[in-house]
């Protein structure tokens, strides 16, 4: 297991070093130390951080526009990436990246099967709700005050 330091692995990630420092503070990268405290990081954990990201200029195989979804009545879609599929038993959990952000759906075993969805593949989330669910996050004293002046 070939380990290379973080310098290296920052320009092999395409990140800033100062990025990937702080990844490896924070505990987002696996790292092992040497005898003098250095941190380095494995070949292995490199290839896991750039499965993760999505490549620069790297797009989606769709058939323009969304021929082989023309027939589908949503068009709520997000174009990504997957970033890990998991199996358990009826149920499946897939994790897409879109851009910086991540989306994760509950779908059924078989359909990961019939569709081959693999980590790395292409993939479109389409979102079709009937129900949006609204959260407030922060001090809440600040919309009561807003509320008592009117």
């Amino acid at each position: 297991m070939a380990l290379i330091t973080i310098r290296t692995a920052a320009a092999r990630l395409g990140v800033a070093y100062s990025t990937l420092k702080r990844w490896v503070l924070t505990g987002r990268v696996r790292t092992t130390r040497t005898q003098g405290g250095h941190h380095r990081v494995s070949e292995a954990e490199i290839d896991r951080l750039l499965a993760r990201q999505q490549p620069d200029g790297r797009r989606a195989r769709v058939k323009e526009p969304d021929e082989s979804l023309a027939g589908l009545s949503a068009r709520n879609r997000l174009h990504g990436f997957i970033d890990e599929v998991r199996i358990d038993g009826l149920l499946a959990q897939v994790r897409l990246r879109v851009g910086d952000q991540s989306l994760t759906a509950v779908i059924t075993a078989d359909a990961v099967r019939a569709l081959k969805l693999r980590r790395g593949d292409d993939a479109i989330a389409i979102i079709k709700s009937t129900e949006v669910m609204i959260a407030t996050s922060g001090d809440q004293t600040t919309s009561a005050k807003r509320r008592s002046r009117k």
